[in-house]
C-alpha cells in the first residue's frame, strides 16, 4: 500500500502545478491530479512555492481549506470510482453527478461522506465502513 508523507503529497501537488504550467509531460496520475488542479484557481497560489507549501500549516477550525488535502479526496475519489472500491461507489458518484450535472459538485459531495466515514472510523478504532459511505453519498443524489 502507498503511504506518502505529508510532505511527499505537497511535492507532488507542487510538482505536478509546475509540469503543467511548463506544458511538460505527465504520467497518468500526474495527468489526473493536473485536472483537478485545473478545476481549482483558487489553490494555484499555493503550489508555485515548494518550500512553503511544505512548511505551510493549516489549523482545523481556521476555516482555511487545505488544498493539498482538498486535492487528494478527489483523487482518491476518482481511483475509487475507477475500480469501483468499495462496490457501488461507482454508480453512486455517477447517479450524484448526473443529478448535479457535475462531476466536480458530485465530487464535493462524496467528500464530505468520505470524510465523514474516515473520521467515524478514526473515533471509533474501527475500519472505515463503505457501506455507509455509499449509502451517504446515495442520500445526496435523493436531496434537492
Amino acid at each position: 500500500m502507498f503511504n506518502p508523507s505529508q510532505e511527499d503529497v505537497r511535492r507532488f501537488f507542487c510538482s505536478v502545478y509546475a509540469k503543467a504550467r511548463g506544458a511538460q509531460p505527465m504520467d497518468a496520475m500526474e495527468t489526473l491530479a493536473g485536472q483537478w488542479i485545473a478545476e481549482h484557481p483558487e489553490y494555484h497560489s499555493d503550489f508555485q512555492d515548494l518550500e512553503a507549501a511544505v512548511s505551510r500549516v493549516y489549523p482545523e477550525g481556521s476555516g482555511q481549506t487545505n488544498p493539498f488535502l482538498h486535492l487528494s479526496m478527489h483523487l482518491s475519489i476518482s481511483e475509487q470510482c475507477s475500480i469501483d472500491q468499495p462496490r457501488g461507489i461507482r454508480q453512486a458518484v455517477e447517479l450524484l453527478t448526473h443529478k448535479r450535472q457535475s462531476l466536480h459538485a458530485a465530487h464535493h459531495e462524496a467528500m464530505d461522506c468520505l470524510g465523514t466515514m474516515l473520521w467515524e472510523s478514526q473515533r471509533a478504532g474501527r475500519p472505515p465502513d463503505g457501506q455507509a459511505y455509499i449509502d451517504c453519498v446515495q442520500r445526496h443524489v435523493t436531496r434537492d
